[in-house]
């Protein structure tokens, strides 16, 4: 018997907790059996590709920097792989603004629904508001500053330092091309090995996918507000949807037309690494799946993923700048303000400058999303707006960002001669090796 690939063992995964979830709800010890014994094992899930995050960047990035051999094969690579991201950045956030004011979501919220959602939400929005008021309050180059660790042990011990790490392990890797190659060779060699034996785990550790996602939407389905709530934000959550669903139309096109690639083929090659995104909301835990994904399976060369790939997931959230844009025109709308051009276009700029310092784990956009409020004038209460579907679409935009990160790296590998044939045609052929 054929065995089932892994992309359709995660959706059943999915489904699976979905349902199992609704029928727990109709019990009164239901959501207590999901929270004390479900809920830990999506956790455990999550941990173990965080887990390897760290390593992962560490040893793939100091391989792929020292793999160029050439100082000046960095700068053209790195030149071309920010621009693109700004691009697609600024591409999303406009392609929010547009939908937002199309729909114009928030003129269907009534006083009593907003009332409801600001009342039951305010302990979260004091808490975003506090952390947004630290990063204000620095100054205009602490982002700069904030790049470069102290110490990079410490830096390596939390994965919401992923651009220190990323700059250490550059930084690095140009140290290791500077030097004679009789002294580089050892340590070259030894971040080889290290890098196979992590890519192994990653193998491992995707084995328990579709027993993670299960729980990870089990434990999302029982904590989730009530349905009414729900129904008040359709109209919001459709109109980011939306958004969400054309910059994936977006990126299939650039695929198409500049690597000459079909859309099946990279939607295929991809949908492990989106399906993981989704019930993770994490573009760093699934960083490790998307670099398999991409290197083994589109046929770009380990040479780009193992530097664009771990950038990507820390500078590159088109999903959560488009996200920003729609929410804080949504919120203004639901408030009864206009936005001028100017107000909208001060969005474009804010939204994407937040997204490239938005943390690459669940719920870190949120805290962006108030700079941006604050910015554009709008009162940062309404932040509780959106509480109630946001997890839901956290998971969604992801998947975008995860997307993007993709295609991108495939831009960046045809431009410069490093895209060819995928290494396997199956996920499941991999594990077998």
């Amino acid at each position: 018997m054929k065995k089932i690939a892994l992309h359709w063992q995660i959706v059943f995964g999915m489904v699976g907790g979905v349902l199992f979830a609704l029928l727990m709800t109709k019990f009164s010890w239901g959501k207590p059996l999901i929270t004390d014994w479900v809920k830990p094992f999506g956790t455990i899930f999550i941990n173990s590709l965080k887990l390897i995050a760290v390593p992962l960047i560490l040893a793939s990035l100091i391989k792929g920097v020292s793999d160029l051999k050439d100082i000046s094969k960095l700068s053209r690579m790195g030149g071309r792989t920010i621009i693109i991201y700004i691009l697609t950045t600024v591409m999303a956030v406009s392609i929010g603004l547009l939908y937002v004011n199309i729909i114009k979501p928030g003129n269907s919220i009534s006083d009593k629904t907003r009332m409801e959602l600001v009342e039951n939400y305010s302990g979260n929005t004091a808490k975003y508001k506090a952390q947004a008021a630290k990063q204000r309050e620095s100054g205009p180059l602490q982002a700069l500053v904030d790049i470069v660790p102290s110490n990079i042990f410490s830096a390596a011990s939390n994965n919401k330092n992923m651009l220190q790490v990323i700059f250490f392990a550059i930084f690095f890797g140009v140290g290791l091309i500077l030097i004679k190659e009789e002294h580089s060779r050892p340590v070259k060699e030894f971040f080889d090995g290290f890098n196979e034996v992590i890519l192994k785990l990653i193998d491992i550790i995707m084995m328990a996918a579709p027993a993670g996602v299960f729980a990870l939407l089990a434990a999302l389905v029982v904590e989730s507000p009530s349905l009414d709530l729900f129904k008040a934000l359709g109209w919001y959550a459709f109109t980011v949807l939306a958004g969400l669903s054309t910059m994936v139309a977006i990126y299939n096109l650039l695929v198409w037309l500049f690597t000459k690639k079909r859309p099946s083929f990279f939607m295929k090659g991809i949908s492990p690494a989106q399906l993981l995104a989704f019930s993770t909301s994490s573009s760093a835990a699934t960083l490790p799946v998307t670099m398999e994904r991409v290197t083994e399976h589109l046929g770009v060369d380990e040479e780009v993923s193992s530097f664009v790939l771990p950038i990507g997931a820390t500078i590159n959230m088109d999903g959560t700048s488009l996200y920003q844009a729609v929410a804080a025109v949504f919120i203004a709308q639901a408030f009864g303000m206009d936005l001028s051009l100017g107000a909208q276009l001060g969005i474009i700029v804010t939204a994407t400058l937040a997204s490239i310092g938005s943390a690459a784990v669940p719920g870190a956009g949120m805290v962006m999303l108030i700079i941006v409020l604050a910015q554009a004038g709008i009162p940062e209460a309404g932040l509780a707006l959106i509480f109630a579907v946001d997890r839901p679409l956290d998971m969604c935009r992801t998947t975008v960002n995860v997307t993007g990160d993709a295609t991108v790296s495939m831009l960046v590998a045809k431009s410069i001669g490093k895209l060819g044939e995928p290494k396997v045609k199956n996920w499941d052929d991999n594990l077998e090796k």
